[in-house]
């Protein structure tokens, strides 16, 4: 099992929204009290149906990688709003049954297992859930879950095409009936009746629409993870071999960064010496087109899965800058180092001030920061600023060696899960502490592993930590290969506290130094402004510069 904080998405589920009605009454004689709305409550409720709407119509369009990143900004800053995490919740259901089933690994398992070995998959999915999850799991919710995907499942093409072809609408609906009254006549409370019950339910959509058996199980197994919380998932054999390639800091592909937007895979990094990089593929570039595929005529999604392959292999795309130009490229797919460490420079030679940015904690880091810092040290380093914004994470593991780097003593962070083995104290190592006065980075989009980092040098004072308050994603992964088959789960297992005590869920690591930036235009990137027009940098080097004049 390895730990990591991750940096890394029907009709009778349609939300039906009621709109705010007031009924007056004429006026009495009697003293009634005067209820008023506040207007800020009254824009507050139109700007939720503006957000509802934009998801609703991108839902209608079947764009589900772009509605499901709307509804996670959404619920960022409407945090408690039912009606977007609902809508959350269905959008990450379609949008994970449409990569899965255009995984190759997967298709490949629904064909090799029988109905038997299905039903030992997810049995053994609940028993690590039960071994490893950071709470006491709710069986009927996990099998409530799974019913829910099923129902997704049957109003997805993708999901149609391939299990249910000539099955009529009405026998659909007559199954989904079904299944549901099975499952609210029937208490679930531990692991042999959800097996029973996810078993009855793959006889039921055998019997009535002739579905394979196995097609429904895997829908309950990625439900039973999908119920836990918006970091556990199923993972396919191919994404447990991206994990993990991740974590080892390389993978086979093209060396970019994307995600949907407008009918099109925006770029928003380019790994340096990657094949993208070489083909003249720039950051804020779109993607319009692979293969002789419009992203006009097939979902972003899948045009994002067709960018993959084996290495060695070749893509056609048709590339789009930001000033209209489009330009046609063929990219070879080639294994990818992943740089952790990027920018390594003195951003002020006379005063000494080095920078250097972490994108992400992986196997790697801690070398790499070593090298950076030792570099730096050479050219005559007296003050450092590490940017760890728009770090999503990464191990557990390598942002506590960072963290050792520079906090000489006491607790980096503590871990805490159901399970004992879970509770750990990391702590820090005098020896090879450097004693540099330091700046961090972060924003809202510095996450888990990022957090750690930038809690442990807020707690102990050992630096100054400027810019936005962070994501607030406190919880620890593992990921555990299955037995059963080759796919794996990813299980949050232990949240983590701040060397102070302060839990980082929900509330992130707030700086010393707050700096307002402007919202993000739409199809802006998330990497960090040229230096000139950094405000958040322009603040680090000014407390730098500040430190060192006083020392």
């Amino acid at each position: 099992m390895r730990q990591w904080a991750p940096w890394f998405r029907v009709p009778a589920l349609l939300l039906f929204l009621s709109a705010l009605t007031a009924t007056f009454a004429p006026p009495v004689p009697t003293a009634r009290a005067q209820v008023l709305i506040p207007a800020e409550a009254l824009a507050d409720e139109h700007l939720l149906e503006q957000l509802l709407l934009q998801g609703q119509q991108l839902e209608q369009q079947r764009r589900w990688g772009e509605a499901l990143s709307h509804y996670e900004q959404a619920l960022r800053e409407h945090p408690e709003r039912r009606e977007l995490q609902q809508r959350l919740t269905v959008a990450r259901i379609h949008f994970d049954i449409g990569r899965r089933y255009g995984d190759s690994s997967f298709l490949a398992s629904l064909i090799r297992l029988s109905e038997q070995e299905a039903l030992d998959v997810y049995t053994e999915v609940l028993l690590k859930i039960q071994a490893h999850y950071v709470e006491e799991p709710n069986w009927h919710q996990l099998v409530q879950r799974g019913a829910m995907n099923m129902e997704v499942a049957l109003s997805e093409p993708v999901f149609v095409e391939r299990n249910l072809p000539n099955a009529a609408p009405e026998r659909i609906a007559a199954y989904s009936r079904d299944s549901q009254r099975t499952l609210a006549s029937r208490a679930v409370r531990g692991r042999q009746e959800a097996r029973d019950m996810v078993a009855s339910a793959a006889s039921l959509a055998a019997q009535q629409l002739g579905m394979s058996p196995q097609a429904v199980i895997m829908e309950y197994t990625c439900g039973a993870t999908g119920a836990l919380d918006e970091y556990s998932t199923y993972l396919t054999g191919t994404q447990l071999e991206d994990v993990f390639s991740q974590i080892e800091g390389n993978f086979v592909g093209l060396g970019i960064e994307l995600k949907a937007e407008s009918r099109s895979l925006l770029i928003v990094s380019v790994i340096t010496g990657g094949p993208a990089q070489r083909g003249g593929i720039r950051a804020g570039d779109r993607i319009v087109e692979v293969d002789g595929k419009s992203t006009n005529d097939i979902s972003t999604d899948t045009a994002a899965d067709m960018l993959k392959g084996i290495e060695g292999s070749s893509v056609d795309l048709v590339v789009v800058s930001p000033d209209n130009n489009s330009r046609r490229l063929r990219l070879r797919r080639e294994r990818v180092e992943v740089p952790s460490v990027e920018g390594v420079k003195l951003l002020d030679r006379e005063q000494g001030i080095g920078y250097f940015r972490l994108s992400s904690f992986q196997k790697t880091t801690s070398r790499d920061v070593d090298a950076a810092l030792w570099k730096l040290h050479h050219e005559g380093m007296r003050s450092l600023i590490i940017d760890v914004r728009g770090n999503p994470g990464g191990l557990l593991t390598a942002s506590v060696e960072v963290a050792d780097k520079f906090v000489s003593a006491g607790t980096i962070v503590s871990t805490r899960g159901r399970s004992p083995r879970e509770d750990f104290d990391y702590k820090a190592h005098q020896v090879g502490t450097w004693r540099v006065p330091l700046i961090v980075l972060i924003d809202g989009d510095s996450a888990s592993a990022s957090e750690i980092f930038a809690g442990a040098i807020h707690d102990h004072r050992r630096g100054t930590v400027v810019g936005q308050r962070s994501y607030g994603k406190g919880s620890v992964q593992g990921i555990f290969p299955l037995n059963v088959s080759t796919a794996g789960v990813r299980l949050t297992t232990a949240k983590f506290y701040s060397p102070s005590g302060q839990p980082i869920s929900h509330r992130g690591v707030s700086p010393d130094i707050v700096v307002r930036t402007a919202a993000k235009p739409i199809g802006e990137t998330n990497q960090p402004p040229a230096d000139q027009d950094d405000p958040v940098l322009k603040a680090g080097l000014q407390v730098a510069r500040q430190q060192l004049s006083q020392r």
